[in-house]
């Protein structure tokens, strides 16, 4: 994959998971209501409160892989494995954008 390909590619990720962080916090902060006054709807929502917590976390994580892959790109080093410095395989950049590291040293 070309390198403006990708990066075009992770800052489109990158906008996506910023809008779906958006959503879960607006989904914590009750954007859309306070809780329901039925205790079994209220249990239900708690519930789901656990679930889009994880939800949020998952997507910092990855907005995090993605902001190092393109500072990676940026300094010119993005296609090539931040440990052993050996070249990432165009298969593994297509299928793991923000992968910054070669498949040897990610098995590791």
């Amino acid at each position: 994959m070309a390198t403006q390909a990708r990066k075009a590619k992770l800052e489109e990720l990158r906008a996506d998971l910023l809008a779906r962080i958006d959503r879960y916090q607006d989904h914590q902060h009750r954007a859309s209501g306070a809780l329901d006054k039925d205790l079994e709807e209220q249990a239900l929502e708690t519930q789901n409160d656990e679930v889009v917590d994880r939800l949020e976390q998952e997507a910092k994580e990855e907005l995090a892989q993605v902001d190092r892959a393109l500072a990676r790109i940026d300094a010119q080093v993005g296609d090539r494995c931040e440990e052993c410095g050996d070249p990432i395989a165009a298969e593994r950049l297509a299928a793991l954008p923000y992968t910054t590291r070669c498949k040897d040293c990610a098995d590791h």
